[in-house]
């Protein structure tokens, strides 16, 4: 059977995070970000491709190494990064500020008020390796940040991703160098809370 494939994100889809240059975000970054998102696209449609050709013998899988413990793994990590950075470019290019809509009210009944709960997702970002992210959990109906450390963290189970914060240094060393926080305080300019707000309406149904 012929494997489903994602599609490959083009210059298209990162023309709104231009917006954010004037916040100190370059349009040089997003260009070299695309060319890592297109990676994550590529080497998901490689692997699922190779997965739709696997032997299902179970004798030839092992836990220690076997072709399917590889392509496994590693799929979780394409496809993490892939859908990771479909949020992300989504949910930047915006006018920034305190959030709005539906998600500023789960905001300020999760963490008391916008401004902890920015607190909260700046120091996230910090000790992230990767990403932090703003998930909606199904279960209890709130809104949690969570810190993830490679692609492959995208997962919550019953968990809607409806923000996601890259903080790997290719997301800002071209223009903060190292200082992640002011690469932070930059993104929390630039959110697109429309954008947030209509994956929370699609996760909930609304």
């Amino acid at each position: 059977m012929e494997p489903k494939l994602v599609r490959v994100p083009t210059e298209a889809d990162i023309q709104k995070a231009f917006n954010t240059a004037g916040k100190g975000i370059s349009e040089a970054t997003h260009r070299a970000h695309l060319g890592l998102w297109q990676g994550y696209a590529n080497k998901t449609n490689e692997i699922r491709k190779a997965l739709a050709e696997l032997d299902t013998d179970p004798a030839k899988a092992n836990q220690i190494y076997s072709l399917t413990r590889s392509l496994k793994a590693n799929y979780g990590f394409a496809y993490g990064g892939y859908l990771n950075h479909n949020v992300y470019f989504d949910v930047i290019g915006g006018e920034g500020g305190p959030a709005t809509g539906d998600v500023a009210t789960l905001i300020d009944d999760a963490y008391g008020s916008f401004d902890r709960w920015a607190a909260d997702l700046k120091m996230t970002g910090i000790s992230g390796r990767g990403w932090a992210y703003l998930g909606y959990d199904h279960e209890e109906q709130r809104v949690f940040n969570y810190l993830g450390d490679g692609q492959d963290t995208f997962p919550a189970w019953n968990n809607t991703l409806i923000l996601a914060l890259d903080v790997y240094e290719h997301a800002y060393f071209l223009d903060f160098q190292t200082a992640r926080a002011k690469y932070i305080d930059a993104f929390f300019q630039v959110i697109d809370w429309n954008a947030v707000n209509a994956r929370l309406h699609k996760a909930v149904g609304k």
